[in-house]
């Protein structure tokens, strides 16, 4: 049986996995309910620098930043830059709040739903960056279809990258891996993969820290955690 059946996330319409866990405590509700809205993506029109940074800063897009560590960490690091993370997981969401209330990060906004229509609202050539880090695997062959990293997904992150951006995709799982580097060989027009031997791969390069799920990959389960940088065309 192939792994690969019609449709995928941009064409299914669906969320999959899930987006509620365990109550939120009282900090992290008041965090959702008040800061949320202030710093929010709108939910409808262009979604660009401009109209939510009030300038043309270069922008990243993190499909799916679990708790925010990622998202935050490049956010200190790149304080001109504009970050856009879009997570489902309310608990997610609630820790990345946290991280900049903490940390007093202003170039960052969220989308608390579907990082894809969101994505697909951003302008042709507008993104300077695109992170997708240890997304769900959907390990089994009949799932694949709800992967992230399929034709259409890619071809909308490669339309939304500028020539020279840098789309960054990490994950620990091996069913993924080969499915993932199958895809992005049917990109090699729109993709050039940034990498000189094993250690391209197997290190996870300057500027890209840990997150809490890639910890939990190494110390937990004994994973292998692969790491992929491709330059837009």
């Amino acid at each position: 049986m192939t792994a690969y059946k019609e449709g995928d996330p941009t064409t299914l319409n669906r969320l999959y996995g899930r987006s509620i866990g365990k109550p939120l405590r009282a900090h992290q509700q008041g965090l959702v309910d008040n800061l949320l809205p202030r710093i929010a993506v709108p939910d409808e029109g262009p979604v660009t620098a401009e109209r939510l940074f009030g300038d043309s800063r270069p922008l990243h897009f993190e499909i799916g930043f679990g708790g925010g560590e990622h998202l935050a960490y490049r956010a200190d690091m790149l304080p001109d830059h504009g970050l856009i993370g879009a997570e489902p997981y309310v608990n997610g969401v609630a820790q990345c709040l946290a991280q900049i209330e903490e940390e007093r990060l202003a170039n960052i906004r969220l989308v608390h739903g579907d990082a894809l229509q969101a994505l697909a609202r951003v302008p042709d050539g507008a993104l300077t960056m695109v992170y997708l880090l240890h997304p769900d695997p959907w390990p089994k062959a009949k799932h694949a279809k709800r992967r992230m990293m399929n034709d259409g997904p890619v071809r909308m992150i490669a339309d939304k990258l500028k020539p020279g951006g840098e789309f960054r995709f990490g994950t620990d799982h091996p069913i993924y891996l080969r499915h993932a580097l199958m895809v992005m060989r049917r990109f090699t027009d729109e993709f050039e993969w940034q990498v000189e031997g094993r250690d391209s791969w197997e290190n996870r390069p300057s500027g890209w820290c840990q997150t809490r799920y890639e910890k939990k990959a190494r110390e937990q389960m004994g994973h292998e955690v692969w790491y992929f940088r491709f330059r837009r065309k």
